[in-house]
């Protein structure tokens, strides 16, 4: 599928309602636990969203917008949001990700983008050249991996739990 700014939208409005669905007034257990050392919570999954609206998406759009290639991105600190973060509720995180989601929607809708402007490009400090329309459908897929990482995470509780029932549950497997 070709990225389609509406389409990427759909996406990006929803993730912060679907969160709120998976997480909100979730006991500690589930909202603590993960796959291991070095693995994110579903706790820790809101935090680096978070840490994303605030740091990364709207920031690279920007520089994208306004020096292309010649200012490449600031790497992003994928747990930069770990200390930051920890004292807050699930609820005050949940609700912090959807306001500055929605912030960042209007302010993406503010940039007007036109289908030229989603071939421009920026650079990035691992992958070199990437394009405008190659980050917002990163966002958006990014969005929907963390989505399904708290569903795995959540499901891998119950791994023992099920019993046989386990060779048919694929979220199980591997």
């Amino acid at each position: 599928m070709e990225l389609t700014l509406p389409q990427a939208l759909e996406i990006l409005e929803r993730t912060p309602a679907v969160v709120r669905e998976l997480l909100a007034n979730l006991s500690d257990t589930w909202l603590s636990a993960n796959e291991g050392p070095e693995t994110f919570s579903p706790r820790y999954v809101v935090g680096h969203l978070i840490h994303g609206e605030e740091t990364d998406w709207i920031p690279r759009i920007q520089i994208i917008l306004e020096h292309g290639e010649a200012q490449p991105f600031a790497p992003f600190d994928r747990v930069g949001f770990k200390e930051k973060y920890q004292a807050k509720s699930i609820g005050e995180l949940i609700d912090l990700f959807a306001t500055l989601r929605r912030e960042n929607l209007e302010r993406l809708r503010g940039f007007k983008l036109q289908a030229p402007q989603l071939e421009l490009k920026g650079t990035h400090p691992a992958f070199g050249q990437v394009t405008l329309k190659q980050l917002l459908a990163t966002w958006a897929v990014h969005d929907l991996t963390h989505i399904a990482q708290i569903v795995r995470v959540m499901a891998k509780q119950y791994d023992e739990a099920v019993g046989p029932w386990k060779a048919y549950l694929r979220i199980l497997q591997g």
